[in-house]
């Protein structure tokens, strides 16, 4: 798989979110696009700084789950929003560096994710590379 790609699926009173690309780090990093364009649009965005953070987890899902948490604690906490995301793989889990621009520099076109839920949380190899999925609370 060469194509890297997300996409938002229907779900009732939340967001579902599914990625894919041709690594688990390039499929990570679609997620996070994936999430974003849930909420805002950052075309038009700067991104004033980059954070990297050092995320680790035993599964796969579980990694999916804490790059997610990542977005949603930043915008919470610090009021930016994801403009890219870079992940580079570890021994424990991945290096996961995000461009950020701050909320009032993107345009808010859907409601801020809360917290992502547990609940058929998915990343997994495929023939073709990687897939995953996950259900955002809003």
């Amino acid at each position: 798989m060469t194509a890297r790609g997300h996409r938002a699926v229907e779900h009732t009173a939340d967001v579902r979110v599914e990625a894919w690309g041709p690594t688990r780090e390039d499929c990570l990093a679609e997620a996070v696009a994936g999430l974003v364009a849930t909420f805002a649009d950052t075309a038009g965005a700067a991104p004033m700084e980059t954070i990297t953070t050092r995320l680790d987890a035993t599964a796969d899902a579980d990694l999916l789950a804490a790059v997610l948490d990542e977005v949603i604690y930043l915008l919470d906490a610090h009021s930016v929003v994801p403009c890219g995301a870079e992940l580079t793989p570890g021994p424990t889990g991945v290096e996961l560096r995000l461009r950020v621009a701050p909320v009032g520099e993107v345009e808010v076109i859907g409601a801020a994710p809360k917290a992502v839920t547990l609940n058929d949380l998915r990343c997994e190899p495929r023939d073709d590379g990687w897939w995953c999925a996950a259900t955002i609370d809003v």
